[in-house]
């Protein structure tokens, strides 16, 4: 009898299993918001929090498991939640900006953080792109969030208790609350920010409850600072105001409520840059009437349309869940800064001169790492969106003098290049129409020419314009990276000058300056290397020295770093075979390190060291791109076997399933890229160097209604290799495709094989764009 009913049991078991697996066919199903989470600052795993927003969202929500101004603000082995936060950090070491949080307590009122804090369990958490829940244990509350683009909802299930409150805590820095109970309402705004210079920044927000408060207070906090790094080690004191408003350094208000066992409390809440009356509108336009439930589903269909656009077949269960993993993490940076006023018109607050003005607003990225695969992905995928985040580069322009390298939200001074020309060129050279490319190309021109503030420009430019590099010792940090990048940013804008129409008088300088990464390639030892101002080398020099002469990274990490002349690359190392034998020794050479400039251990240099690919150091982006580079020298096959590699052991959609900083979806980029069977190597030259696809079956619906089907039904771990390739039928041999072929859609057949295919892809003639190789 016994066996019979375990018998039974295994049925219903499996059946309830094989409905669950039959269910996960919406691609936001797949999704684990969560990949990433398990980092910390010497160690990071991606780096991410889980982002419960829409595409672009304007505002993202996050269970909070840090302390405010903390970067780290959700880590995957934490287990109190201090608060729900509305957060735009695009980075834990950029910060955070705009954010306050809300939390639901009961029992006793303590509203400092530590007082606040309830244990919980990923258990008893349930993490979507459009939803959220926990169990708060020490509140006995589950809390639900499900987000807009500018709003959301909060839905707290209380025990039956005298003693319900919720605390909303608007940060410190600077911070405004009032507590309006006739309307159960409370209103304020957060200063907060981390990088750059603002002017009149406030994060307004506005929160309505569906239930009369009993209790309404406001409070001020002061924090005491005892070390640590980003407010980790703060001790809060909560002083008890005599009134419902309160404007101080750290504002918090809280409201309580008698609640029955299982009762729920309702939550709308918006937020503006502009003000409180836009964020009432932004609640109006985005909630208004509707349930809880009924924004959770329109958040669900919006996850869905957005992450349909490509869908996948013939992976493993894990890699399908990688893929839409990366996908959603790639569809939030930049962000949406901008509102609609009561017409409907986009208006926003500048970063760049404080003022509220008409037009499109983005902010919340780093276009160091960005222009190599996230925009590009964005051009290809989705048009629509690029073309109201170029025409919100034109209002930065306008509003600030210069193009933002980093944004956040304003200019902010981190990282090098002027990598603003890569993300302008390559959008117009893709097709990308409707917006003021004059004053682009104005702003391109002005920015490698100059040094502006806050990163912008180009530091060092009066030695990269004279003597063709910037000069290893007149004290510019990361020189030799510097030289490089502004190389690639000249063909960047070379080429967008030549698509415009530009005379040549006005556009050969930048393809002469495109050519100065040869300045600082040392053929002694086939590497990149600082130069002093006198056109000595810098020494001492040691290949496997980290920082100095480049960014987070060695000159192995920089020696391929001209994106745009490839064989012009290949010719300095002396043809091919040298070429290819110097690709070989960076998985040949242990990955050893010198990290004597940063005095200690970097989580950049542990990370490629971890993982034991040699020098290759995937978690960072400078030589993301070199996989691909065994295309350009007649052996392709070396490529599909690292590409192939790195995916199955860098990537998963775990706590842990990055392999360094997922830095503003350009990680992401490169996996979902590489799953497609191409990537962007060179943006601007509007190729995709071919790699080797991952799944049977890519279908990519283009906005211009358009199918691109990537087919490789005998596909699998061992037949990683390609072997024959047709495009709508007919043979092709090349080892790019041109990005106006792929919009036109069509199919791309890949033959796949255990074994590689030596004599394909060998030819020249086969080989991808190089400067050096433009007639």
């Amino acid at each position: 009898m016994k066996r019979i009913l375990l018998f039974a049991l295994l049925l219903i078991c499996s059946s309830t299993f094989a409905q669950m697996v039959t269910k996960v066919t919406d691609p936001v199903d797949w999704v684990n918001p969560l990949m990433g989470s398990s980092s910390k600052p010497d160690l990071s795993n991606g780096n991410t929090y889980p982002c419960i927003a829409l595409p672009w969202g304007m505002n993202f929500w996050t269970p909070q498991t840090g302390s405010n101004g903390d970067g780290w603000a959700y880590t995957y082995d934490a287990h109190k939640i201090v608060g729900f936060k509305q957060t735009h950090q695009p980075s834990p070491w950029m910060g955070d900006y705009g954010q306050f949080s809300i939390m639901p307590m009961t029992k006793h009122l303590n509203v400092t953080q530590n007082d606040r804090a309830s244990w919980f369990s990923h258990k008893a958490e349930v993490v979507k792109p459009y939803y959220y829940s926990v169990y708060l244990a020490d509140h006995d509350i589950t809390t639900e969030i499900t987000p807009t683009e500018r709003a959301a909802q909060f839905r707290f299930t209380f025990p039956k208790t005298d003693s319900s409150f919720i605390v909303v805590d608007a940060y410190d820095k600077g911070s405004y609350i009032k507590v309006i109970p006739g309307q159960n309402k409370i209103v304020g705004y957060s200063t907060r920010y981390a990088a750059g210079q603002l002017k009149n920044f406030k994060n307004y927000f506005v929160i309505y409850v569906d239930k009369p408060f009993t209790l309404s207070r406001t409070y001020n906090l002061t924090e005491e600072e005892k070390g640590g790094r980003g407010g980790r080690n703060r001790t809060e004191t909560a002083s008890l105001n005599g009134s419902l408003e309160s404007t101080a350094d750290h504002a918090l208000a809280a409201i309580g409520f008698k609640t029955r066992a299982g009762e729920t409390v309702n939550l709308r809440v918006a937020s503006s840059f502009i003000s409180i009356e836009q964020a009432e509108l932004n609640l109006k336009r985005e909630i208004g009437g509707d349930s809880f439930n009924a924004t959770a589903q329109k958040g669900r269909a919006v996850w869905n349309k957005t992450l349909s656009r490509l869908s996948v077949s013939g992976g493993t269960i894990d890699q399908t869940r990688t893929f839409y993993s990366c996908l959603y993490r790639m569809l939030f940076f930049p962000h949406k800064m901008y509102e609609l006023d009561a017409k409907g018109v986009p208006t926003h607050y500048s970063a760049q001169n404080g003022e509220v003005l008409p037009g499109y607003k983005f902010a919340g990225t780093g276009f160091w790492d960005t222009f190599r695969a996230l925009y590009p992905f964005l051009n290809l995928v989705y048009p629509s969106v690029d073309k109201e985040m170029q025409a919100g580069l034109v209002n930065d322009y306008k509003e600030g003098g210069w193009l933002p390298e980093w944004s956040s939200p304003g200019y902010a001074d981190c990282m090098i290049g002027n990598n603003s020309a890569s993300i302008v060129a390559d959008a117009y050279l893709k097709g990308i129409r409707g917006y003021d490319i004059n004053t682009l190309w104005e702003a391109v021109k002005h920015g490698a020419d100059n040094t502006g503030p806050e990163a912008t420009g180009r530091r060092g430019v009066e030695y990269y314009n004279t003597l063709g590099y910037v000069p290893y010792d007149v004290k510019i940090n990361e020189n030799a990276a510097r030289t490089l990048e502004y190389a690639y940013d000249d063909f960047a804008i070379y080429k967008l000058g030549k698509a415009l129409g530009k005379p040549e008088s006005e556009i050969a300088i930048y393809k002469k300056r495109s050519l100065n990464y040869r300045n600082l390639f040392d053929k002694s030892i086939g590497l990149m290397r600082g130069k002093n101002k006198d056109g000595s080398w810098e020494t001492p020099f040691n290949p496997l020295k980290w920082g100095d002469a480049f960014t987070e990274g060695n000159a192995w990490h920089y020696s391929w770093a001209a994106l745009h002349d490839i064989q012009g690359m290949i010719d300095l190392e002396g043809g091919n075979k040298a070429f290819i034998n110097k690709l070989d020794s960076i998985f040949i050479i242990p990955p050893v390190f010198d990290d004597s400039y940063y005095g200690g251990v970097i989580h950049e240099i542990r990370e490629m060291q971890i993982v034991n690919m040699g020098q290759y150091a995937h978690g960072n982006q400078p030589i993301q791109h070199m996989l691909y580079l065994y295309n350009f020298a007649g052996e392709p096959w070396k490529s599909q076997e690292h590409i192939r590699d790195a995916m199955a052991k860098l990537y998963k959609a775990t706590p842990d399933g990055y392999c360094g900083d997922e830095d503003n979806g350009q990680t992401s980029a490169w996996y979902i890229f590489s799953a497609m069977g191409f990537y962007p190597v060179c943006p601007a030259s509007s190729q995709y160097v071919i790699g080797t696809p991952l799944f049977k079956s890519i279908t990519v619906s283009l906005e211009n209604g358009k199918k691109l089907v990537i087919n490789a039904p005998n596909n699998s771990d061992n037949n990683k290799y390609v072997s024959a390739i047709s495009v709508n039928g007919k043979p092709y041999n090349n080892n790019w495709f041109g990005h106006a072929a792929l919009t036109q859609g069509g199919v791309i057949n890949f033959k796949m094989s255990a074994f590689p295919n030596k004599t394909r892809g060998t030819q020249q003639s086969s080989f991808p764009y190089s400067l050096s190789n433009e007639k």
